[in-house]
Formats: structure tokens, sequence, C-alpha cells
């Protein structure tokens, strides 16, 4: 008998009737054995390539000084890390949902809450480094004074907190409206079958919109002063190029970071399009709307960045030199 994983199939098309939306009629429909395991085996080396890179360029960071007393990098180096963790985390809950399909509510609550709250994370933090940016060029005689290292810290701290004070009201309204022995019951893990109150799902649009509203105004505003700035004859008009190409790539990020609201009804569109392809159509849709962002940091700056790039250089020959030296046998260290 063929083994066969189950998967969620939106039978229904999302309206809106007035101020009420029309509910998902959620049906299974299987994937085949050979599909699920190519699927799977695709997620799991996509995983295993970003964490390579971000690993090498985590260990980059920490292990020279020169980039503990940056901001620009200590911004660089916390989307890194916040992008891992979300990226492991959905991933995870991508291969249990076929090894399971269904989990403890009170494990999927956790999923759930550490995967928005890196979602969120990621353009609040690329808003920090546009400014950061715009202060660097824009502001060059005040930059020290302004961005210091305990400021960049209190920043951080700032952008975990706004965007998880949100979100975690959908834990607070779900424990004081649910049972308890909700949390033992087990669900195929979704944001709306965890947290069930259709209040949620509104102020999530709010805060959705507000979010990415204030980061685009902010990249922007960042992007325009920087291109003024860059026509000053004072202004170093080389790194002012750089800083313009840096917050396109940071807008770039931005609007696939976006993807992720306005894929529901690209899902919607397709599936009309191209009847009965909904597992492929939802499959491709997860690999542009959330791991291909991933893929752009470690270009922007570890790619991009001229002192990134000569540290990851140096960490590569590093890590050539020993490989060779441990190839080297007692008996060959004799004859030399």
């Amino acid at each position: 008998m063929q083994k066969e994983s189950l998967m969620w199939r939106m039978s229904s098309l999302l309206g809106l009737r007035g101020n009420m939306t029309v509910p998902y009629q959620l049906l299974l429909i299987r994937d085949t054995f050979t599909t699920a395991f190519v699927k799977n085996l695709i997620v799991v080396l996509v995983w295993l390539t970003l964490s390579y890179i971000n690993g090498t360029l985590v260990v980059t960071f920490f292990r020279h000084q020169t980039f503990y007393d940056d901001p620009r990098y200590i911004l660089f180096i916390h989307m890194v890390i916040n992008d891992a963790i979300q990226l492991t985390v959905t991933i995870m809950l991508f291969i249990l949902s076929y090894i399971f399909y269904k989990i403890n509510v009170a494990f999927c609550c956790f999923f759930i809450l550490v995967a928005v709250f890196t979602t969120r994370n990621t353009p609040v933090n690329l808003a920090a480094m546009a400014i950061e940016r715009y202060i660097a060029i824009c502001e060059p005689l005040r930059y020290t004074q302004i961005c210091t290292v305990r400021r960049t810290y209190i920043v951080i701290g700032m952008i975990w907190f706004i965007c998880v004070a949100p979100d975690i009201t959908d834990l607070f309204v779900t424990l004081a409206t649910e049972s308890l022995s909700f949390f033992h019951e087990s669900v195929f893990c979704l944001r709306q079958n965890v947290f069930k109150d259709p209040i949620l799902a509104y102020k999530r649009q709010v805060f959705d919109i507000i979010y990415f509203s204030c980061v685009f105004l902010i990249l922007v505003v960042t992007y325009l002063r920087i291109l003024f700035a860059a026509r000053a004859l004072s202004t170093d008009k080389t790194s002012a190029q750089k800083a313009r190409n840096t917050i396109l790539l940071h807008g770039a990020q931005l609007a696939m970071c976006m993807l992720s609201y306005v894929s529901p009804s690209v899902e919607v569109v397709l599936h009309i399009i191209f009847p009965g392809r909904i597992l492929e159509i939802r499959f491709a849709n997860y690999l542009i709307v959330y791991i291909l962002p991933r893929f752009l940091s470690p270009i922007i700056y570890g790619v991009r960045d001229k002192k990134f790039r000569e540290y990851l250089r140096m960490y590569f020959l590093s890590n050539r030199c020993r490989n060779k030296e441990r190839k080297v046998t007692p008996e060959d260290k004799d004859h030399l």
C-alpha cells in the first residue's frame, strides 16, 4: 500500500461580504509517497544549505572583535540569526505535517508564535538597518554619537518588543476563551486552528498593514535622503551609491516578505488557472515566500560588503589550511 501524507486544501474562495469574512472550508487531499519524499528532500536540502551559509556568517562575526563595535554588523547578524530560527521552525512544521499530521496544541502554539515573531522581526530589522545607513551617509559627523553599540542593542530589544507584543495577545485570548483540555488535544498545526477567535484575524490584518506601511515609508524616505545627499559635493558619492543599492536590496527583501500577505489571493487565482494543482502551487508558494527571501541577507552583506567578504575569505582559507594539515600523517611529518 502506497504511503500517503495529508495536506490541507482550500476548496472555497476567500471573499468579503461587508465586514464578514467567508470562512475556509478545508478538505483533505493526498500527496503520493514519492511526491512527499521529493518535497521534503528539497526543503531539507535548502535548510542545510542556508544553515551552512548562515552558520558561516555567524562564526565569522563572532571570531572577529572588529564587528562587535559596528552597529551595522550587529544589526546584520541579528537578522541572520533571526532568519535562521524562522527558517528552522517553519521547515520543522512542514516536515511534522507529513510525519505526524497532527501535533499537541501546546507545542503547536509555541512553534507558531516563534515563527510569527521571527517573521515579523525581519522587516522591522530592515527598517533599523536602513536608518543606520541613512545616519552614516547623511550625518557622518554625528554617527559615532548616535549609533553606539549600547543603543544598537536597545534597538534590537525594541524590535523584539514591538514584534512580540501584538501577537502574544493571541495566546492570552486563547487561554481566556479555551479550556485547559484544549491544549492537550492534537491538531493540524495552523495558526487558525489554535488561535480561533475571529477578532484575532482582524487584529493581525491591522498590525500587518501598520508594520509594513511604516517599514515601506522608512525605506523610501531613507533612500530619497541618501539620493539627495549623494548630489552634494561634500558627500562621498561612492559610499552613498553603495548605501542606495543596499537600501534597494532591503526594499526587494521587504517586497518578498510582503508576498506572504498576498499569497492566499495569488493561490486562489492560480488554482482557477491550474485546477487540480493546488499542492504544487502551495509548495512553490512556500519556497518563494518563506525560503527565497532568506537567501538575500547573505548576499547583501556576506557577498557585497567588502569588509565582511574579506573576513569570510580568511575564514575559508584558514579552514582549507587546517584540512590540509589534518591530511598530513605523522610519517609524512617525519619526512619533512
